[in-house]
């Protein structure tokens, strides 16, 4: 059977990183995209490298043209795909790709964004542990057939991935929690801002939304709670670096009291081991986000550092592939009952 999509915001990087997934994906069939400011225009006109969709048209996005596709998927900023969402049927999977419905929390919403609150659907990070410390669900169990769906922010399922085992095993402490990461500025979106430009970037490195002001951080707490975590605290701190695409994130965490080094890296292999997006690199080995361009994979290193009493993991990660859009294909996949693994690759790109 084969699935006919349409995808809104299909002239941002969000929304051409899933149109490349999805032409390559042999159950998806793209029939229609939207945009704002370039509807009217040939979509190959404003996603060059889609040569493949050359003959697809943008026009706007309204629920009118999203209705009648199977699926339906948002790559829209903030406060947009709420508007949209409630006018598609029931019965048409929607992912949405915008912070819309991650949260569960109306009173996080509306300190870090604010606006009209449209609640939370199913998150789309099927990794990840829920129910607390003694379930051994993952979310794919909660993505399996429902209709509508929460893709991540790409820093904060990075961070999630990161942690959510030592959290769940009980062998790190949920306070406390330090995360830095190297971001590139394509997961700002395809807006002109000055902050962004070449000249500004380039031989640079920036901190921005220091303070615990970045947006991510509840929807990082969201998910520790869902691996076990009881008022985790976290210090976020977002570094803008000149490479197109990528996430580095370097987190640690305090280990628990009597939890030896063995027992630490165990907790990271149970978690993982079977997952085939998010691969845990043998001791002493660290990540590159080189080595994720374009794949819906995520690379963990771990370390332990005993002097300090933490546990440092370090995570690589395509913010547009795993972090966003390879994330919204792979949980749509579980949805429809597809193997969770189709039309995505673990390969990366390189040089």
């Amino acid at each position: 059977m084969t699935f006919a999509v349409a995808v809104a915001g299909a002239s941002g990087y969000a929304g051409g990183e899933l149109l490349r997934i999805l032409s390559q994906h042999p159950d998806f069939e793209v029939r229609t995209v939207t945009a704002h400011s370039n509807a009217g225009q040939k979509l190959v006109d404003v996603q060059p490298h889609l040569r493949s969709l050359a003959d697809l048209t943008l026009v706007d996005t309204t629920p009118e043209n999203l209705a009648g596709h199977d699926v339906v998927f948002l790559a829209l900023p903030h406060g947009k795909s709420g508007e949209i969402t409630a006018a598609l049927d029931e019965n048409t999977l929607v992912v949405d790709c915008g912070a819309d419905h991650r949260l569960d929390s109306e009173s996080d919403w509306a300190a870090f964004y604010g606006g009209d609150f449209y609640g939370a659907w199913s998150y789309g990070v099927p990794e990840l542990f829920v129910g607390g410390p003694d379930s051994l669900v993952k979310q794919r169990e909660h993505l399996a057939g429902t209709r509508r769906i929460a893709a991540p922010g790409c820093n904060a399922s990075t961070v999630a991935l990161s942690l959510a085992p030592g959290i769940h095993a009980g062998v790190i402490e949920a306070a406390d929690i330090v995360s830095v990461l190297a971001v590139g500025p394509s997961g700002a979106g395809k807006a002109l801002k000055t902050n962004l430009l070449a000249a500004e970037i380039l031989g640079s490195a920036s901190p921005y939304a220091v303070g615990g002001t970045h947006r991510h951080i509840p929807e990082i707490q969201q998910a520790l709670r869902g691996a076990g975590a009881i008022d985790p605290t976290i210090s976020f701190t977002p570094v803008l670096v000149p490479m197109s695409r990528g996430i580095l994130a370097t987190s640690t965490a305090r280990i628990v009291p009597g939890t030896d080094a063995a027992s630490v890296r165990a907790a990271w292999e149970a978690a993982y081991a079977d997952e085939p997006f998010v691969h845990l690199l043998p001791a002493g080995q660290m990540p590159r986000t080189a080595d994720t361009v374009g794949a819906n994979t995520i690379l963990l290193g771990l370390a332990v550092d005993e002097a300090a009493g933490r546990v440092v993991i370090v995570a690589a990660i395509d913010n547009l592939v795993k972090g966003t859009a390879g994330a919204a294909v792979q949980s749509a996949n579980i949805a429809l009952g597809l193997a969770e693994t189709t039309g995505l690759s673990v390969n990366g790109v390189a040089p």
